[in-house]
């Protein structure tokens, strides 16, 4: 790790944060690529300077991953990229897309010292220009030093999950093989995150940096269906579990069935893989131009929602959130691009029922809320205000209200055990982190512990990838082979 080196001047007071700019609010609502610039060598160097090398550093704290949050920066603003993305990539496994997609603002900057009074430091459009230069530099992982152990696990699930998990193992000579049912690796990173968060183009190069590690992708193919779990499990020496939550959660209104009620998942997958020219599969293309659009929902999914509506040019996007704009769980910097997009948002309601009429939506019945005590997660509890209904005339409504586990029926034959919330028993505190009740099988990520971040998917597959290397003896194999040669 870098050895930081104390600044004799306090480069935060001189500048202030400065983020990468947007692409103008006009050419974003009509386009699907990402709206933030890339910065610029000196704009990296000039807002990584502005860190003040914290005793405790609270932002590497607050990360799940824990990266080295100042140790990057100072080697960014030292220009010596190659070292950053080094030390990126030793808690990191996809830094590119973390730099990318992850709520900053709720995470590492929230945490940054110079948060109040003087403005975080753009710690995440610095994760993704480190690693974006250093890849378009040729840097690649050297891995000469890796002796192969002779190991093979599978990976099923090619998400963030999966692909953090293979990256570890890969780094400690064990064989990965990776199966997914999509047509390309990256699960909701590739087709559940709209492009204008995240375009395609970064997804392949991390394909290209993990093919080259000796990762193998058996894509296109689904366990259970056209590969057997008992031949996975037959043929290798362990098996990683990084399936997700896809269970779109419903909202139990009157008129949920009627034609124009989508599925946030169904809806941001079939938009997609539309753009991408893959087969729609189970997820059909939606297409809401010129209709008025309602979202139900308030997190990062509603986000996706709205802003891809947007996008498809819909004559008008409602965002509709039972409490208010403060205790709105997903990342703040989405729901202002959604504002600035041209986004309404309704909040303090609640609906109450969708409208048909023949079978087809017509409107959206609400009720208004305050929020009153605290529930037992800790946030206010939303309470209808009697006499306060009203009536929305829409087309569309999008339902988000998030996803709940999606239990393989294969799991009790090969004695994976569920929780009552259908989430699969791995333990992160166990001696062998995330092991599942059938001592060859690890799992993690959002199929252990809930719908929740990419980057705590990150975090708790590579554990579970440490897990697996002490269960299959490879750190002594490593040890030994190395001290023999």
């Amino acid at each position: 790790m870098a050895k930081l080196i104390i600044r004799t001047r306090f480069e935060f007071t001189d500048r202030g944060r400065g983020e990468p700019q947007k692409r103008s609010v006009e050419s974003r609502r009509h386009e699907f690529r990402e709206i933030y610039e890339p910065y610029q060598e000196s704009e990296s160097q000039e807002q990584s300077k502005r860190c003040i090398a914290c005793g405790n550093p609270y932002c590497q704290w607050k990360c799940p991953v824990h990266n080295y949050i100042p140790d990057w920066l100072q080697l960014a603003a030292e220009g010596r990229i190659i070292e950053a993305v080094e030390l990126v990539h030793q808690t990191n496994s996809l830094p590119e897309i973390c730099g990318r997609i992850c709520p900053h603002d709720r995470l590492c900057e929230v945490a940054c010292t110079l948060n109040t009074g003087y403005g975080a430091v753009t710690i995440g459009a610095i994760e993704r220009h480190i690693t974006d230069t250093a890849f378009a530099q040729g840097w690649r992982p050297d891995l000469t030093h890796v002796i192969a152990t002779g190991r093979r696990v599978a990976v099923i699930g090619a998400g963030p999950a999966g692909l953090a998990c293979a990256d570890v193992l890969a780094r400690n000579g064990v064989k990965a093989i990776v199966y997914d049912k999509h047509p390309e690796i990256g699960g909701l990173l590739a087709f559940g995150i709209p492009i204008f968060k995240l375009e395609h183009k970064v997804i392949k190069t991390r394909r290209n940096i993990l093919e080259g590690m000796g990762i193998k992708f058996v894509l296109g193919a689904t366990i259970g269906q056209d590969i057997s779990f008992e031949d996975v499990l037959e043929n290798h020496d362990a098996v990683f579990l990084g399936l997700g939550a896809y269970t779109h959660k419903e909202g139990g209104l009157p008129g949920e069935d009627a034609d124009g009620v989508y599925k946030a998942l169904d809806y941001l997958i079939g938009n997609t893989k539309s753009l991408l020219k893959f087969p729609p599969g189970e997820h059909e293309y939606t297409d809401l131009s010129g209709q008025r659009v309602a979202v139900l929902g308030g997190g990062d999914t509603a986000m996706d929602c709205v802003r891809t509506a947007v996008r498809q040019g819909a004559k008008e996007v409602l965002c509709l959130y039972r409490r208010d704009r403060e205790n709105m769980p997903g990342s703040r910097n989405e729901v202002k691009n959604a504002m600035d997009e041209g986004v309404q948002f309704q909040f303090n309601v609640q609906p109450l029922e969708i409208i048909e009429s023949d079978g087809v939506t017509t409107g959206i019945r609400l009720v208004k809320t305050r929020l009153g005590h605290a529930d037992a997660t800790g946030r206010r509890r939303p309470m209808q205000i009697e006499g306060s209904e009203e009536t929305r005339d829409v087309d569309a409504v999008i339902v988000a209200f998030g996803f709940s586990a999606s239990p393989e029926l294969w799991f009790e034959d090969y004695g994976i055990e569920t929780d009552q919330w259908g989430l699969v028993k791995a333990s992160a505190d166990s001696d062998l982190p995330f092991q599942t009740t059938n001592p060859k099988i690890f799992a993690a990520g959002d199929m252990v512990r809930g719908a929740d971040l990419v980057v705590t998917a990150i975090a708790d597959a590579r554990k579970g990838a440490e897990g697996i290397v002490d269960y299959l003896g490879c750190r002594e194999k490593q040890r030994d082979r190395r001290m023999s040669n």
